[in-house]
């Protein structure tokens, strides 16, 4: 056949009742397939409205958390804002979990963070350091806060990304590929036992011709008169 079927499958019954058995199996799969890689889209696109969102607020902060600085740095010296920063204690802790959306496992983070921070709780003083070091160091906690919910979702659209794209081979191949072949090969295999079977019809036939010829002939030869003259010396 010019069509793509299964190499090397024999034209039996039990063939074609298993092949057609495969066929229901794929195309069940294949809809579900279908069904995954259109909620996992929705899902992609549902997060990606909230990337926009999520990269304004960090740049925001980021631009604001960096005037902040320069006008510290122009007030307090570039050198007394490093050494205040080399006195900041941790602030902010982050606990990394996951959640799966259709299977797939994408991170979630928790930040715990001090809301309000005093300069005590920084720990720089209050002698060398002015307002403008302040603020900085509020937007720059703030910012980091910001990028780790960006570096959350955006790690979030990478995977699901990964999995659309995958999803969508498998989606193609059972729908472009595997299914054809196996409804050509049912068809193939359809038409075989077809032809095999008028074969075996045009053979009885030719038997059962024979058979009745061969009746015939012992049928006239037993009929044969019995007082013909025998011609024996």
């Amino acid at each position: 056949m010019a069509q793509d079927i299964i190499e090397g499958v024999n034209p039996t019954r039990m063939e074609l009742l298993t092949l057609k058995d495969r066929t229901k199996l794929a195309e069940k799969g294949h809809g579900l397939l279908k069904e995954k890689r259109d909620a996992l889209i929705k899902e992609f696109f549902d997060i990606l409205d909230r990337v926009k969102g999520i990269r304004e607020n960090a740049e925001r902060s980021l631009r604001e958390a960096t005037e902040a600085l320069v006008e510290a740095q122009i007030v307090m010296g570039d050198l007394a804002v490093r050494k205040a920063s080399l006195s900041v204690k941790e602030s902010i802790d982050v606990d990394i979990t996951s959640r799966s959306i259709m299977g797939v496992s994408v991170p979630v983070t928790n930040v715990v963070m001090d809301e309000g921070r005093s300069i005590i709780d920084r720990g720089y003083g209050f002698a060398d350091t002015t307002i403008q070091l302040d603020e900085a160091a509020k937007k720059f906690e703030e910012s980091v806060k910001y990028l780790i919910e960006l570096g959350e979702v955006e790690k979030t659209i990478f995977l699901l990304a990964e999995e659309i794209e995958s999803t969508k081979r498998r989606v193609n191949a059972l729908e472009h590929i595997m299914i054809p072949r196996f409804r050509n090969t049912e068809k193939y295999i359809d038409m075989r036992l077809q032809e095999m079977e008028r074969e075996n019809f045009v053979r009885l036939k030719m038997i059962r011709s024979t058979i009745e010829k061969k009746q015939e002939v012992e049928e006239g030869l037993a009929e044969k008169p019995s007082n013909v003259p025998d011609l024996r010396v």
